[in-house]
């Protein structure tokens, strides 16, 4: 049980640092890029710390295209609450079309074969 939950818990903490890494510096466009790039980085070794142990575990259970398709959900998910919330971005019916797409192909990842 903790090896199919514990993936998904450290995908989900790795990828706020990812996002954060990626795009929280759009709120701080005054910064020199050199100052930004090295912040990202330093934020993006945690998402590394979080990452690394959530496919290590979860290879135990998943198989890779499995976690990698977790992952795009998750980063997705993340990326979305962040935009709205951090970004002031507007989350449109586009993006809900687009996403559920998206959630329909992890579907089809993690059910059986089809054919």
């Amino acid at each position: 049980m903790i090896a199919k939950l514990a993936p998904i818990l450290l995908l989900l903490i790795s990828n706020v640092f990812m996002t954060v890494a990626w795009y929280g510096h759009l709120k701080f466009t005054e910064k020199p890029l050199y100052v930004v790039i090295v912040v990202s980085w330093l934020i993006a070794l945690f998402e590394y710390c979080f990452a690394v142990p959530a496919n290590r575990i979860g290879h135990t259970v998943y198989s890779v295209a499995a976690l990698k398709t977790m992952q795009e959900v998750i980063s997705l998910s993340v990326f979305a609450v962040f935009s709205v919330y951090s970004l002031g971005e507007h989350f449109t019916s586009s993006h809900v079309v687009g996403f559920a797409l998206i959630g329909l192909g992890a579907f089809f990842i993690f059910k059986a074969p089809v054919v």
